[in-house]
């Protein structure tokens, strides 16, 4: 059960696996090699798992700020992103990386470096300790700790923004504004009984159309200072409305000339209408 026990059995492995990849003539054996770098994959993984459990136990108030996280685009987001850090890493450090930039490649190289070197300090002493004293995180150790999980971190932040373009602080504030929208329209159709709290709770799968067509309403009519104000133009609107500028000025206009009763009754029929 000790995580300093698991991670040596966990780092035998992948040592294991590097041995026997760099004892292989991948020419020779092409079948082979792609299931010993399968396997290496997912022993990495494991290993990167326990070590990330050894972090939140060991320095839980020193880890590196991952704000820089809601800049990604949301398809980078999965679980095995800090195992394709590392691979990325390693593929910089060889020189068969062509995804990136010359320019790119030569300021990640030095990250990357940094990066791989901290890691093996990580194994290193991770080692000795757990085969020493498993149930103690001496200083040195938390030192250690704390530089690998910083230098992951930016090396995370420079790689994927070589790659893909993340988004700005503009458009992290725009899809803000788009929440509390949400939270505010929500709060008003709870108040004048469009929804119902059980619907909420439930989670209601109405409340998928429900939600986004009180929103625009609420977004054109009740908060024209809003995510959805028209007085920016379409390049200061958030992405989601951007492209719909021009329908957005017709619905508003068509809206402005209801009666309360009528808006009433318009509302209520976006509640049941499929």
């Amino acid at each position: 059960p000790r995580l300093l026990s698991q991670f040596f059995f966990a780092d035998e492995k992948v040592t294991r696996v590097v041995a026997e990849i760099n004892g292989l003539d991948a020419e020779l054996d092409p079948q082979q090699y792609l299931v010993l770098l399968n396997q290496l994959h997912l022993s990495q993984a494991h290993l990167l798992a326990i070590l990330e459990r050894i972090m939140e136990e060991c320095i839980p108030t020193q880890r590196h700020s991952r704000d820089y996280l809601i800049k990604f685009p949301e398809e980078l987001l999965v679980d095995n992103l800090g195992n394709h850090m590392l691979f990325a890493a390693e593929c910089l450090l060889a020189g068969t990386f062509p995804e990136v930039e010359e320019a790119d490649r030569a300021h990640l190289r030095p990250q990357a470096r940094n990066l791989l070197c901290s890691l093996e300090l990580v194994r290193t002493v991770l080692r000795e300790q757990s085969l020493s004293q498993p149930n103690s995180y001496p200083e040195p150790i938390q030192a250690v700790l704390v530089q690998f999980d910083r230098l992951f971190a930016e090396f995370e932040l420079s790689y994927v923004s070589s790659l893909v373009a993340v988004k700005s602080p503009e458009e992290i504030y725009r899809q803000q504004e788009i929440i509390v929208l949400f939270c505010e329209t929500v709060e008003r159709a709870l108040h004048l009984g469009y929804l119902t709290q059980e619907m909420i709770d439930g989670y209601e799968p109405l409340l998928m159309f429900t939600i986004p067509r009180l929103a625009i309403i609420s977004g054109l009519l009740i908060y024209p200072e809003g995510p959805l104000s028209l007085e920016r133009s379409p390049e200061e609107m958030s992405r989601v409305f951007s492209p719909f500028y021009s329908l957005l000025k017709k619905i508003r206009e068509l809206l402005r000339v209801l009666s309360v009763e009528e808006l009433y009754l318009l509302e209520r029929s976006l509640c049941t209408a499929e």
